[in-house]
């Protein structure tokens, strides 16, 4: 097949004609890039958590920026609830150009000698699924309308053999690969998918679940000496997820970026 005869995706839309689904948007990097994304000129956001009270919170601080804003109530964690999440979405939004997840899940890096056995399971579900269960509800409407954007978080876990992040590193590195690949099957649908990659993030939840104590404290105080440039805020992941949302990453799919300040060069 020639250049010439080889079908084009479709122009991606300009943030001003698009609706976003965050799920895990209530707090951290999903709410900070709720905001950047309205900032930007997104009129139509969803975001998606387990905690209504927080849910309402955010909703009601992105309506404030000018946003159209809803809260969905849902885990993505239960297939038949990402299911509903995209439905609902899809009803309130009247189609969904972003989807972006950034769900957490209750775990903290351990050595894997002593994590019990019957915890594996729960925390590679935790971790992996809800990035893949919300691209499988969502994914056909994109191929239907011929275009959409996947953003997913991840972690440097994915790229980086960490001690204490045997079953993060395995997970975070199934969301990546995950990832990539969905890049390549739904590129000629004008569908773009990537995932951030970020290590230390101060000010969220999870940063502050793995650096108060225990093993990963003395771990990850060792890792933000390295980050000379700064250990990130979840502000500059969000200024990242707006850029792949935006047109001027239109040719950008299948990337595994890292924010982390120079812990590494992963």
């Amino acid at each position: 097949m020639t250049e010439e005869s080889r079908p084009q995706a479709p122009a991606p839309k300009d943030l001003t004609d698009c609706s976003a689904l965050i799920v895990g948007g209530t707090a951290g990097i999903g709410l900070a890039s709720a905001r950047a994304l309205v900032a930007a000129g997104v009129p139509r956001i969803v975001i998606v958590g387990r905690d209504a009270e927080r849910g309402e919170l955010a909703v009601k601080s992105l309506a404030e920026l000018g946003a159209s804003a809803h809260f969905v109530a849902g885990d993505a964690v239960d297939p038949s609830a990402a299911v509903m999440i995209a439905e609902e979405a899809d009803r309130i939004l009247s189609g969904i150009d972003i989807l972006m997840c950034s769900t957490a899940a209750d775990v903290r890096p351990e050595l894997f000698i002593d994590i019990p056995i019957t915890d594996v399971h729960r925390v590679i579900t935790q971790l992996a699924l809800p990035s893949m269960h919300m691209a499988s509800a969502v994914l056909p409407g994109m191929r239907e309308r011929r275009g959409g954007v996947v953003v997913n978080m991840a972690s440097d876990a994915a790229k980086t053999a960490t001690p204490g992040e045997a079953l993060i590193g395995a997970g975070k590195a199934a969301i990546t690969m995950f990832t990539r690949t969905i890049a390549i099957e739904e590129k000629r649908y004008g569908i773009r998918a990537n995932v951030v990659t970020p290590s230390l993030v101060h000010g969220t939840a999870s940063t502050e679940r793995i650096t108060n104590d225990g093993f990963s404290s003395k771990l990850f105080a060792r890792a933000a000496q390295q980050a000379s440039l700064g250990v990130p805020v979840a502000e500059d992941i969000a200024e990242l997820v707006v850029f792949l949302c935006s047109p001027g990453a239109a040719r950008l799919t299948g990337q595994a970026i890292s924010v982390n300040g120079g812990i590494s060069a992963a």
